[in-house]
């Protein structure tokens, strides 16, 4: 068994405060048995005023949370997934950018959210992401303490051909950090988690944003994790039950994946699709 740790988070508009409870976190992840903590989407800032958020914008060179929780990981000797932070890219743009970070604090991987949220809500909630951020296009795997992990944010889940990319590279995890909205939240991220797991017959690992936040946008919670079966291991609650910010813990059993394939041998079973 090898123990995963989760941060649910309600971040705020100041990244210096994001970053010190990251950096708690990583600590507590540490002395709880955890081999690896996972955080949610942008962990370091949520400003939906884009005006105001730009001026915390930074390179990842001098950005204060990547840099804090690196010298987290670093001390702790600790693995972690930053499940995104917005970071300017080198041509002035915008990247929504996963990082894993070894237990040296060094950068292992990192990975640009290749669906941007472009949408209008029947609540009235209007999103537009690509206004202020580049997709990535590369699908990212690594290995860590809990096997091949696979990258992924938010968004991505409801687009099945990367979840198929993810599956066909070996994927023992997959990660799937969020700031879902409450209403879609609702509707489908049970869901989609749980079949993101069925097929890839692998661990989901969903580390949410939670609550009312400080720029007054409320996100649903319900940071999970799903096994190969589709079964919910780990569930923290959100905006729907009173679920809040907080540190959770979960054992995984690589045997799990062996045995899932095994008995339901889907990855290989898959044939291309004609067009």
């Amino acid at each position: 068994m090898t123990r995963a740790a989760l941060l649910q988070m309600t971040t705020g508009i100041d990244p210096q405060a994001n970053a010190a409870t990251i950096a708690d976190a990583v600590a507590e992840a540490r002395a709880g048995g955890a081999a690896m903590l996972f955080t949610p989407e942008m962990s370091g800032l949520l400003d939906r005023k884009r005006e105001r958020g730009k001026l915390s914008i930074r390179s990842e060179a001098d950005d204060v949370v990547l840099a804090a929780v690196r010298a987290a990981a670093q001390r702790e000797g600790m693995w972690v997934h930053i499940g995104s932070l917005a970071i300017e890219r080198e041509d002035g743009k915008w990247a929504n950018r996963a990082f894993v970070i070894d237990d040296k604090g060094d950068v292992r991987a990192r990975y640009d959210k290749m669906h941007m949220f472009d949408v209008d809500l029947a609540t009235g909630e209007s999103w537009r992401e690509s206004n202020a951020y580049t997709a990535g296009d590369e699908v990212v795997t690594v290995e860590t303490p809990l096997g091949r992990l696979g990258l992924a944010i938010c968004y991505d889940v409801r687009f099945p051909a990367l979840f198929e990319a993810l599956g066909r590279a070996g994927c023992d995890v997959i990660a799937v950090p969020a700031a879902f909205t409450v209403p879609t939240g609702k509707a489908h991220w049970h869901l989609l988690q749980r079949a993101r797991a069925v097929e890839a017959s692998a661990f989901v690992l969903s580390a949410a944003q939670v609550g009312v936040h400080e720029d007054g946008r409320e996100t649903y919670g319900h940071s999970l994790v799903v096994d190969p079966w589709g079964e919910v291991l780990l569930d923290m609650g959100g905006a729907d039950d009173g679920g809040s910010a907080g540190l959770a813990f979960v054992d995984l059993d690589p045997e799990r994946i062996a045995a899932v394939r095994a008995q339901l041998p889907s990855l290989a079973n898959r044939r291309a699709i004609p067009a």
